[in-house]
C-alpha cells in the first residue's frame, strides 16, 4: 500500500494538483453514494468520478437505519450531506454476491457476531419480501435479497427528516442501483414498478 501511495504521489497527484488545491479548503459533492463495504465495490471506480464528486457511506449491506431516537453514524452522515453539503442525489447501490444479503438469504448462523446480527435486522423488510417469493436456486434468492434490500433501504432513508424535507422541496432525488461485479453492468430502480432495468443494452 505504501508503494501504491508512492505511485499516486509520483504519477497521479501532479496531474490533479489544481483539483486538490481547490478541494483543500472546501468540498461540494453533488451525490451521496451509499454502498457496501465489500472490497470489490468501489464507487469512484465504477462511476469514474473525481475526488470531491461523491460523499460516500460504506457499510455491511449498504444499510440505512430508519430514523430513530438513537441516531448513529449513518444517520448523521445522511443529515450532514443533505442539510449542509446540499447534495442533490442520493444513491443506494447494492451489488452482486453481497455477503450480508447471502447471510440473510441462507440463514447463516451469526451467533458469534452479535453486532452483525443486530445490524442486519435493518434489512428485515427485504428478508420478509424476498422470502415470500419462489426462488429456483440459492443464487436467485441472494439476487432477490440484494434487490429487495435496495428498495427497503430507500424506504428507510425516506424516514429521515432531512430526506423528507429535501424530497418535499424537490431538491433531492433518490436512486436505487444494482452493480454486477462479474459483468460490470448496472441496473437502476424504477420507483413506480419496483423493478430494476439495465442501463446498457445487452
Amino acid at each position: 500500500m505504501i508503494e501504491g501511495f508512492f505511485r499516486f504521489h509520483r504519477d497521479v497527484y501532479p496531474t490533479h494538483r489544481d483539483l486538490f488545491r481547490r478541494l483543500a479548503k472546501e468540498q461540494n459533492p453533488g451525490t451521496l453514494f451509499i454502498c457496501c463495504s465489500d472490497s470489490r465495490m468501489i464507487p469512484e471506480l465504477i462511476t469514474q468520478c473525481e475526488p470531491g464528486d461523491l460523499f460516500v457511506i460504506r457499510n455491511a449491506g449498504n444499510i440505512i437505519p430508519s430514523f430513530g431516537p438513537d441516531p448513529g453514524g449513518v444517520t448523521a452522515t445522511v443529515e450532514y450531506a443533505i442539510s449542509v453539503l446540499g447534495v442533490r442525489d442520493l444513491i443506494v447501490c447494492g451489488h452482486s454476491d453481497c455477503g450480508a444479503m447471502k447471510a440473510i438469504a441462507t440463514n447463516i448462523s451469526l451467533e458469534g457476531m452479535p453486532a452483525v446480527r443486530n445490524w442486519l435486522q435493518y434489512a428485515d423488510a427485504a428478508k420478509l419480501v424476498s422470502s415470500a417469493k419462489r426462488h429456483c436456486s440459492v443464487d436467485a434468492h441472494v439476487d432477490s435479497m440484494v434487490r429487495e434490500n435496495v428498495i427497503a433501504q430507500i424506504n428507510n432513508v425516506r424516514t429521515h427528516p432531512s430526506v423528507a424535507l429535501g424530497l418535499t422541496q424537490s431538491r433531492l432525488n433518490l436512486h436505487g442501483w444494482i452493480y454486477d461485479i462479474e459483468s460490470g453492468s448496472l441496473e437502476v430502480l424504477d420507483h413506480e414498478s419496483s423493478t430494476f432495468s439495465p442501463v446498457l443494452d445487452s
